[in-house]
């Protein structure tokens, strides 16, 4: 029986965020090659940009492989709506930890075309925020490579914290860390970024 794996490169970095669509097993920190990671407005109905990959010869971006059961795809096809799911070929992954990479059918979500966040989908912190908590679990200087090889922070932000806009959000889980770490690439004040925290 073939296993399946997903590459997360935004919230399904987030263990807590990929339990609340399905059932998911070990996970690896790995880098992809060939992908390079942007914001971008990948759907109007919550008011918000995500992160998506477009296919790029020269890009990598980092995120986890996550073990998922054949019976859970459907659950992160639906999650991943307005992406396109494809296979990742082992050969395109390096393991960022000491533990091999998995055997099996990886696949990669991603798109062919950015549209830029503006000011009715801006990047929201909550959705931020979740990715970022996700990343530091595995370490701080994996944190800097989501931040570092992520495209459009300058575009427009939104602090929702107070109410957010992203569905899967857990709890309030800005630290100071993550603060420091948001206040370094996007255009808030210090002011903006610890109201609702």
């Amino acid at each position: 029986m073939s296993r399946h794996y997903i590459f997360g490169y935004g919230s399904l970095i987030n263990g807590i965020s990929r339990s609340a669509t399905g059932e998911t097993g070990q996970s690896w920190p790995a880098r992809v090659a060939g992908y390079e990671r942007h914001w971008s407005v990948m759907s109007d109905e919550f008011g918000m940009s995500s992160v998506a990959v477009v296919p790029k010869a020269s890009a990598h971006c980092n995120g986890v492989i996550v073990e998922v059961a054949e019976s859970e795809l459907p659950a992160f096809d639906h999650r991943e709506q307005g992406y396109q799911r494809s296979a990742v070929p082992l050969s395109r992954l390096t393991s960022l930890s000491e533990a091999p990479l998995p055997q099996g059918n990886i696949w990669i979500y991603h798109t062919d075309a950015i549209t830029a966040p503006c000011p009715q989908n801006p990047i929201v912190l909550s959705y931020a925020d979740v990715i970022l908590a996700g990343c530091h679990e595995i370490s701080a200087a994996f944190a800097l490579e989501f931040l570092n090889h992520t495209q459009g922070w300058h575009f427009p932000t939104l602090n929702d914290r107070a109410q957010p806009r992203y569905p899967r959000v857990q709890r309030q889980i800005a630290t100071p860390v993550i603060n420091q770490l948001i206040d370094g690439v996007v255009n808030l004040t210090s002011e903006e970024l610890k109201k609702g925290y």
